[in-house]
């Protein structure tokens, strides 16, 4: 059937309402998000929807399932039904499609970021590009960046001021990165869907997680059930906005664009919002019971060496040309941000 750009269907659905016959039905897609309502990506998903109809005149719907309904609470599922057309949409992570897209864990590399310029940087520069041409060889179009944040780790156990502390506690992680990392800090990492850790950290059978504030550890309450936060900052992941390429290759390019700046408005969104709740955080899991430490200099420095194996094993894996392009972004960003400050230093004086 051949597929109809928004204006004709509007014209069309004028021309039958004034004729006074049934419109043609809108088309319904469906969005996977692995979190819950309460997170800024599944409001996100939301917003996205919001968008997309009110552009397309009601020619595009789309409903949105949060806690990965739609996959049985697996959520590395999602990238697999959408990377197939068998699923329309998902707003995830970088880390939940890596073991589909093995690539797309060069964002998580320990320490590769110090701070949100440094993200920004490569998020909106050439290694963001690389990473949608990747993501697209795997069936998924990246539509619009978010943000889950830098991963903090907590615990029931004790404060983590060193490396000495993680050893022999047992951390729920994401991934395999995760747990060679967690390895190669002494501790035990146990991987496990998320939909399932809240219950493991309440009942013991795990010691502590890794994730970010304002994403997961507020919105998903993990703070009723950890006593100690440690804002390490030692991995970071962006979230995303993302459709099948089956879907994006079917449409228009009017449609597409709709689409696309759909998308854009609702993530844009999500990043404002998620920084906005990881900059209260600290004071929110304070007030609620947490004991909350945070790292100097050397002793980030520490975790970092620490982290290092793992860093270069990981890097390996990627694809060094890959890390390469990051970090040679970040520099550049640094050594800009330098230029920006000392010309507004010089002209102040």
């Amino acid at each position: 059937m051949k597929k109809l750009r928004f204006t004709h269907l509007a014209v069309a659905a004028a021309i039958l309402v004034s004729a006074g016959l049934p419109t043609a039905q809108a088309q319904t897609f469906r969005l996977s998000s692995e979190t819950s309502d309460t997170t800024s990506r599944t409001q996100a998903g939301k917003l996205f929807a919001e968008n997309l109809e009110e552009a397309s005149d009601g020619a595009m719907k789309v409903r949105v399932f949060p806690n990965a309904q739609l996959t049985g609470g697996d959520q590395l599922k999602q990238a697999e039904l959408v990377s197939r057309g068998a699923l329309d949409f998902m707003v995830t992570s970088a880390i939940t499609v890596s073991p589909l897209v093995p690539r797309m864990s060069v964002f998580s590399l320990p320490y590769l970021y110090t701070d949100y310029a440094d993200v920004d940087a490569t998020v909106n520069g050439a290694p963001g590009d690389r990473m949608k041409e990747i993501m697209s060889e795997h069936g998924i179009v990246v539509l619009a960046w978010g943000e889950s944040g830098f991963r903090e780790i907590t615990n029931t156990v004790h404060p983590i001021k060193s490396p000495e502390d993680l050893k022999g506690l047992k951390m729920r992680v994401a991934g395999p990165m995760f747990i060679d990392i967690m390895s190669e800090l002494g501790a035990n990492p146990q991987q496990m869907q998320w939909t399932e850790t809240f219950s493991a950290l309440q009942q013991g059978v795990v010691d502590g997680q890794e994730n970010p504030i304002g994403a997961v550890i507020i919105p998903q309450r993990v703070y009723e059930v950890q006593k100690y936060i440690t804002t390490w900052h030692y991995s970071y992941d962006p979230a995303f906005l993302a459709v099948s390429k089956k879907l994006w290759d079917s449409l228009g390019a009017d449609e597409q664009k709709t689409m696309k700046v759909a998308a854009e408005k609702a993530m844009k969104w999500q990043k404002e919002e998620t920084r906005e709740q990881t900059a209260k955080g600290i004071d929110f899991l304070r007030e609620n019971g947490m004991g909350v430490y945070s790292p100097s200099k050397v002793e980030i420095a520490a975790f970092r060496e620490a982290t290092k194996q793992s860093f270069e094993m990981w890097s390996s894996k990627v694809g060094k040309d890959l890390v390469s392009l990051f970090q040679q972004t970040i520099d550049e960003s640094k050594d800009i941000n330098t230029m920006d400050k000392d010309i507004t230093q010089t002209s102040s004086e």
